[in-house]
């Protein structure tokens, strides 16, 4: 077994919300859906939460190899397979899934999947874009899913901005023409951006659910030196609506969802 890798602060935030969970629900069963390579899972087992993954492993990723690494693999961390997620119906009283919603084919089938999983009464935490976020975060160029796929446009502007310096992994490919390329056609592949209300009529329909981006910003703010004040002032009544508003602008949704009680 590795040692257990350091966690960014989004999958930080989730943590610390499966902390304070099990904290209220000793017991609890928990589940990182879309787990990758498994850091939240090993992190949350080293501090005994009962916190298992399951993946797709899609093409896009090398996340497999690196599960089956860690000695999770076939254990804690369970592969989907045609949209099946290999546990009983009602395994989990908390179910998480960080940066995983933009990346499914059917939204609908995947949440009806994790109402199957969660046992009544159970909690959802979902973090992902919607298609109005300004920057594409996979990439890290602003708009660039807001174009066509395939037009001339969203190729030249793209390549226009990785030129000026913009975007992310830019040592996966030899020139900045190839990388505009390589990465347009990740993101065509392996990305479905969906507008907020599709988005929000699939969660009424098997969850009651509510938008909590301001307990992310002030975990964030209180991440790093010298935020405190600012972590508060956002707390107000009249601030915090717009921490929340541009949060949601300029990175991405934070859906907390209950499936009912029996």
């Amino acid at each position: 077994m590795t040692a257990t890798p350091q966690l960014d602060v989004t999958n930080r935030f989730v943590l610390d919300f499966t902390r304070r969970y099990a904290a209220l629900h000793p017991g609890s069963r928990i589940l990182d859906y879309g787990c990758g390579a498994g850091h939240l899972v090993a992190a949350g087992r080293a501090e005994a939460l009962n916190l298992s993954g399951a993946d797709v492993f899609y093409s896009g990723s090398q996340t497999r190899a690196d599960a089956a690494r860690s000695g999770l693999l076939g254990t804690a961390i369970r592969e989907i397979a045609a949209s099946h997620t290999p546990f009983p119906d009602a395994s989990f009283h908390l179910i998480l899934n960080n940066q995983v919603l933009e990346h499914v084919d059917d939204l609908d089938a995947t949440l009806r999947e994790f109402h199957r999983l969660l046992a009544p009464g159970g909690l959802l935490l979902s973090l992902f874009p919607s298609r109005d976020v300004l920057r594409e975060g996979h990439i890290g160029i602003p708009f660039a899913h807001w174009f066509p796929p395939g037009s001339a446009a969203r190729f030249y502007y793209t390549w226009a901005l990785r030129r000026l310096g913009l975007g992310t992994w830019k040592q996966q490919s030899p020139t900045c023409r190839q990388w505009a390329v390589d990465k347009l056609r990740w993101i065509d592949t392996y990305t479905r951006y969906r507008a907020r209300r599709e988005i929000f009529r699939a969660f009424t329909h098997y969850f009651q659910w509510d938008l909590t981006e301001l307990d992310y910003i002030r975990f964030r703010l209180l991440a790093r030196p010298g935020r405190r004040l600012l972590a508060r002032l956002v707390g107000f009544s009249l601030l915090s609506p717009l921490a929340c508003a541009a949060f949601r602008k300029l990175a991405f949704l934070v859906i907390v969802a209950r499936k009912e009680p029996r």
